[in-house]
């Protein structure tokens, strides 16, 4: 505890008497100085303990007292001490009524009692309650990392919790709650996600205050603190301490402390990470090879449960906003109608310029969260995930990708060299076909390219038609060149050779049907058919032909 009036009252030495304000004894010092300005209030800070000697003040002008005293109450002073014995040989009753009026602790100091002493007797007493901060803060350190030690960051935020007398909440980088401290302050925990999610946006290391003691004496009436975590441009996780008043010395230092060793633990978990990253990408070579018991044997522990399981592999790119829309067919409706939630929304505006790694921690954290194995590899412009079928991290990916597709819907799309997320999922498989899942995975990616979507899965290719795979530049260019010969024949009116066959093949060849179609004998459909043999120089007889010939009629009227 620093220094307060009523310490140096008790203090035998000083000898000092109470003549004013023996209610507010209480009131910390901050530091003892001695001023005879009439007006010392400029040079004030607030907390200190005034001596004077009256020498420049008119002590027995009661209007002028008055005055006085609430000028240096107004400054934050906690309390005026007055040597006796000096130029008043008692301290005038206009001070005394004073000081009792505003009430401001007055002390008598007697002749034989130097200031220096009281500025010594507040010195030492700050050193004193210094030095039991920093060894309290030290002993706080020393059990904080034992507690890391032997049981990681619960056992961690336990020790915390009562280093503060208050409760210590951890928090992943997407502001999940990871663990709390005691037990009960995980509801506590779970309101302030919100404030994680924007303390996640400033740059590390920051902090922020919420709450604070309220009148009405509410659950919310706990002061937090928020502190990121991590070394790196965004928070990797955070820490919120909870107390009922602002931390002390001691238990400052033992805040700092736990976000020293909380921070290390999470670099020595990204190392972790990178490390089982590499081991991933061995065991997904592994299974893309047909080696699923090699795979299995080098996953181990870390991804063995998740082989044991039906799986489905993701695929996802980040292109450039003006490739995606070089490339994009007409838009078909999403499929899904569910309404991402609010941090799924948050998660998809704020990618910070890397979709990719936006993803990955969107799946991780969701894996985390649920107990579950995820197998998250970067392969160059790509990300790859082997994630459990029906799984928490599955459920994560089409989430997030729902609510991107409603971020862009409510945006203007701007031609940008930010990059778009594109994600195909493949079917549910087992180890041994993990091949089959990658090629699925990548024709429902290059589907989603083309539609304009954020996420494809394999199942929805067959649920739709093909025709709208047709719309592409190369395609297009096929039919144009295949048919142009009879655009051009039909142009000199010598017949409509385009529409005719368009007739004919949709009538399967039935010449009738066809012939009534057009409003034509069957014998003239039957020489612009073969008008049509002798200007492709193709025979209608081939069904690969008539198959192209459709196709490229569909290519060119949806444009």
């Amino acid at each position: 505890m620093p220094p307060t009036l009523a310490s140096l009252v008790h203090h035998s030495a000083l000898k000092l008497t109470v003549r004013a304000g023996e209610d507010r004894l209480d009131v910390p010092v901050r530091w003892a100085h001695v001023s005879e300005l009439a007006d010392p209030v400029p040079y004030m800070e607030g907390g200190e303990l005034l001596l004077i000697t009256a020498l420049k003040l008119d002590a027995e002008d009661p209007e002028a007292m008055r005055r006085y005293v609430k000028r240096l109450v107004g400054a934050g002073v906690v309390g005026l001490g007055f040597a006796v014995g000096v130029n008043y040989e008692d301290i005038p009753a206009a001070l005394v009524e004073a000081a009792e009026q505003e009430g401001l602790p007055l002390l008598e100091v007697p002749r034989r009692t130097p200031f220096l002493a009281i500025s010594k007797a507040v010195s030492a007493a700050i050193a004193a309650d210094q030095y039991r901060a920093v060894t309290a803060g030290f002993a706080a350190q020393r059990e904080l990392t034992k507690q890391a030690l032997t049981d990681g960051p619960e056992g961690l935020l336990a020790a915390l919790a009562a280093q503060v007398d208050g409760w210590a909440a951890l928090y992943d980088a997407s502001g999940a709650v990871v663990a709390t401290a005691p037990e009960w302050a995980g509801r506590r925990a779970a309101r302030l996600t919100a404030d994680v999610e924007r303390l996640r946006d400033r740059p590390a290391p920051a902090s922020s205050v919420v709450g604070g003691p309220g009148p009405d004496n509410s659950d919310n009436e706990d002061r937090v603190e928020l502190h990121s975590l991590g070394t790196g441009r965004r928070p990797r996780a955070a820490l919120a301490v909870g107390t009922a008043a602002a931390l002390g010395t001691a238990e400052r230092y033992a805040v700092h402390s736990a976000i020293a060793l909380l921070t290390l633990t999470t670099e020595r978990s990204r190392s972790l990470h990178a490390a089982e990253q590499r081991i991933g990408a061995a065991v997904l070579r592994m299974l893309l090879a047909g080696e699923p018991d090699h795979a299995r044997a080098v996953a181990g522990d870390l991804y063995g449960g998740l082989l044991d399981a039906p799986f489905r592999l993701i695929v996802a790119e980040s292109v450039t906003v003006s490739a995606a829309l070089a490339a994009v067919e007409p838009a078909e409706p999403a499929q899904s109608t569910a309404k991402p939630s609010a941090a799924a929304l948050a998660a998809a505006t704020d990618t910070n310029g890397d979709p990719l790694g936006a993803l990955a921690e969107v799946v991780e954290s969701a894996a985390a969260r649920a107990g579950e194995a995820v197998l998250v590899v970067p392969e160059g412009e790509r990300l790859v995930v082997l994630a459990a079928d029906g799984g928490a991290a599955v459920a994560a990916c089409g989430e997030y990708a729902t609510a991107l597709e409603a971020a862009r819907a409510g945006a203007a799309v701007r031609e940008t060299e930010n990059g778009e997320l594109v994600v195909g999922l493949s079917a549910p498989v087992g180890p041994i076909a993990t091949a089959a899942a990658y090629k699925q995975a990548e024709q429902a990616l290059s589907v989603a390219r083309r539609r304009g979507r954020v996420c494809v899965e394999h199942e929805q290719l067959a649920a739709g038609s093909v025709l709208p795979l047709l719309a592409d530049d190369a395609v297009r260019a096929f039919a144009d060149g295949l048919l142009r010969a009879l655009h051009e024949h039909d142009a000199t009116g010598r017949g409509d050779l385009v529409d005719s066959l368009r007739a004919w093949l949709s009538r399967h060849g039935q010449w009738d049907a066809a012939a009534a179609d057009l409003g034509v004998h069957r014998h003239t459909l039957r020489y612009r058919m073969r008008r049509v043999e002798e200007i492709l120089g193709r025979s209608l007889d081939d069904p690969d032909v008539r198959m192209e010939m459709w196709l490229a009629l569909k290519a060119t009227s949806a444009e």
